[in-house]
């Protein structure tokens, strides 16, 4: 198995001590944001995204996942045409990176997209995207992240209404039960989302919403055990990504989260 490590909440000021960190510590390979290879008010991003490339290489880590900080949330014809043409480019650098995993945003709620067409602006978007992704071998990892896919039917339906093998998500094993959801519930998600899982945010803690206080992997409220299980009986056999939120020194955190996964993943 692979062990990754998300560029956030981590030690180092730059991306090259960031990633000599997650060398050091013993990570195989990260996640990155796509800030870490394209500043967009500047540059079409290809050259620093070969200048990360090669940085990767270097030092010895692969990409598991580009975070595209997107979103999706959008049923404006112009607005879907600029987060699909957006998106056509994060894959592009993806692809400089050797990487095939898009970690994608379902997106923020707005006046102007109803709850309940929440589902249905992701999957059209997602839709638009396979034009191209397809021919690239790319694949969505959508986050159940926010407001939106932290309920998780809303992941499901996307899913059902998109209906790719390109199309899945982002496991992050803390954020439901930061939304609201509660221990005994988050057995019955794991279940429902495990089929679809592409990439992982392995990730602990107590708590929801104001009350939500980040821990290392296995010293927190959640049933992780029961996540890795339910990944696994599914098939999956991609990386397992720490990521920490937690009050202790964040190079200790992540060492501990690192050790975590070695013996239960």
């Amino acid at each position: 198995m692979k062990y990754g490590i998300i560029h956030y909440n981590a030690p180092g000021d730059t991306l090259k001590e960031f990633l000599c960190y997650a060398k050091d510590t013993g990570f195989d390979s990260v996640e990155l944001t796509i800030s870490d290879v394209w500043d967009e008010e500047e540059s079409p991003g290809q050259d620093q995204a070969k200048q990360v490339h090669d940085l990767l290489e270097d030092i010895g880590l692969s990409v598991s996942a580009l975070a595209a900080c997107n979103d999706f949330v959008v049923l404006d014809s112009e607005a879907v045409t600029r987060q699909v043409q957006r998106m056509a480019r994060v894959c592009r650098l993806a692809q400089i990176l050797d990487c095939n995993v898009i970690r994608t945003e379902g997106g923020a709620p707005k006046d102007e997209v109803p709850p309940e067409r929440w589902s249905e602006a992701i999957a059209n978007c997602l839709l638009r995207c396979l034009e191209f992704a397809e021919p690239m071998g790319m694949k969505f990892a959508v986050d159940n992240h926010g407001v939106i896919t932290n309920e998780w039917p809303v992941q499901l339906e996307v899913f059902a209404q998109v209906d790719s093998p390109l199309v899945g998500a982002n496991l992050d094993t803390m954020n439901y039960r930061w939304f609201g959801h509660s221990l005994e519930k988050l057995h019955e998600i794991y279940q429902d989302i495990a089929p679809y899982v592409m990439h992982t945010h392995m990730k602990d803690g107590f708590g929801s919403r104001e009350e939500y206080k980040g821990q290392a992997l296995g010293e927190g409220e959640i049933d992780l055990a029961w996540a890795v299980q339910c990944c696994q009986q599914a098939g999956y056999d991609g990386v397992w990504c720490a990521e920490y939120e937690g009050s202790e020194d964040t190079g200790t955190g992540y060492r501990k989260c690192l050790e975590w996964m070695k013996v239960n993943c």
